[in-house]
């Protein structure tokens, strides 16, 4: 097969991307990020060229670029890439603004390259064989689903994670960090959001938690988020910074429900099925350890989730045809995010998803630069918590520019983190 010569653009992150390109059917020839220090120790690493210019960088001989740069910058450099004649696999919420949205799937359709978004999650085991179980008709009909990426990190890491007060993990609001949640459940059941109502647990609640108070935070503390879906089912995202670390996928079907286990070993799968109309040939619970549906021994040896994100990649590119997780949905979860925090401002008013498959739909939001960027802030545009303006903690501003001067990341623009 032809061999697929992909850069990759921010080194943190994307050092897992870098490390995997040789066992999923892509090859590393070329790293960018402004961070000169961190990307000549990457690039050592790994044996590639190394650029602190993106217009340099695309200039490379490569056939793909994956986006691991700032969470809310992706959609500016996926169509410069598009417009250099690159495939694209951008991860996080590819689009921040409504905007966006319509110009990515624009430049996608214009570029008639592969566009992926990199969300992992689909592809934990558990995500896969719960896709498998649906699609076989095993559980009926998709009736409820959950969704949840509850993840508190401790503050040193959390202050490191995020050098500078700026850093958009000190500001992203709590609703966008949902396709963790979301992606799973779209991905196992091929359902669409429509509507969304958002709610968030305000900053200062969040202050009760010490370990957020010791951060340079002003965001708030994490989200619910209701979804009304194509056909008829409703799904619950939970997500942030709560106590209790949990990634969890629930779906409750017509004839079954499937999860994965919340106790112990959370790989584990747990389907139960009550036969009340049937024969009961199976029996009412099973709980099982499921294998990746190809490719098992290599995946668990590559962060078993990730390697699929590069795999399905480098299959789309061959193939030449779009991924699961193509233009379209990509654009749809990034809107999830976006209004439901339209709907939390809104006092969790009913918010619409958009069909971004629609031109007609399309041109509705192609001018809608909404962003709570607090760099961008205007009397139009909304602060990123729901309390407003909020400034970050003293006594955690204050330990977390002690640790940024003490490990040398006061200035750090490591583009991946």
């Amino acid at each position: 097969m032809k061999e697929i010569k992909v850069g990759v653009f921010g080194v943190n992150r994307g050092y897992v991307f870098s490390r995997h390109a040789q066992v999923t059917g892509l090859k590393l020839v070329a790293l960018c990020d402004s961070y000169e220090k961190k990307l000549n120790e990457v690039c050592n690493d790994l044996k590639v060229p190394g650029y602190t210019d993106f217009d340099k960088f695309l200039e490379h001989d490569m056939d793909a670029v994956i986006l691991s740069n700032y969470f809310h910058q992706k959609t500016p450099y996926a169509i410069k890439c598009l417009r250099a004649g690159k495939h694209v696999m951008a991860e996080t919420i590819p689009c921040f603004t409504m905007g966006e949205c319509v110009a990515l799937v624009r430049e996608v359709e214009k570029s008639k390259k592969i566009y992926m978004f990199a969300e992992n999650y689909p592809y934990l085991n558990y995500n896969q064989e719960m896709r498998r179980l649906f699609k076989a008709g095993k559980v009926g009909k998709f009736i409820y689903g959950e969704g949840e990426y509850v993840h508190p990190i401790a503050p040193t890491s959390y202050n490191l994670m995020s050098p500078g007060e700026n850093h958009w993990r000190n500001w992203i609001p709590a609703t966008y960090y949902s396709s963790h949640s979301l992606a799973p459940i779209m991905y196992i059941t091929e359902t669409w959001p429509k509507k969304v109502n958002g709610f968030v647990s305000p900053h200062s609640v969040g202050l009760s938690d010490r370990a957020v108070r010791m951060t340079a935070r002003r965001n708030d503390l994490g989200s619910m988020i209701v979804l009304r879906m194509d056909n008829g089912a409703l799904v619950k995202l939970l997500q942030f910074s709560l106590r209790g670390h949990g990634i969890w996928t629930r779906i409750h079907g017509s004839a079954g429900q499937m999860e994965n286990t919340r106790i112990g070993e959370w790989h584990y799968l747990r389907v139960r099925k009550e036969q009340y109309l049937q024969d009961k040939k199976e029996p009412k619970e099973h709980i099982y350890m499921p294998d990746f549906p190809v490719h098992n021994d290599l995946a668990w040896k590559h962060d078993g989730c990730d390697f699929f994100m590069g795999y399905h990649f480098a299959e789309a590119i061959q193939k030449n045809k779009q991924p699961f997780l193509n233009v379209y949905r990509a654009a749809a979860m990034s809107a999830v995010a976006i209004q439901a925090y339209r709907s939390v401002l809104a006092d969790s008013s009913t918010m619409e998803i958009p069909d971004f498959t629609n031109e007609s739909v399309r041109r509705e939001y192609a001018n809608d630069h909404w962003s709570p960027d607090p760099e961008k802030h205007t009397s139009k545009q909304p602060w990123p918590s729901i309390e407003g303006n909020v400034k970050p903690n003293k006594e955690g501003l204050a330990f977390a520019r002690r640790l940024w001067k003490q490990k040398g990341r006061e200035s750090y623009r490591v583009l991946g983190e």
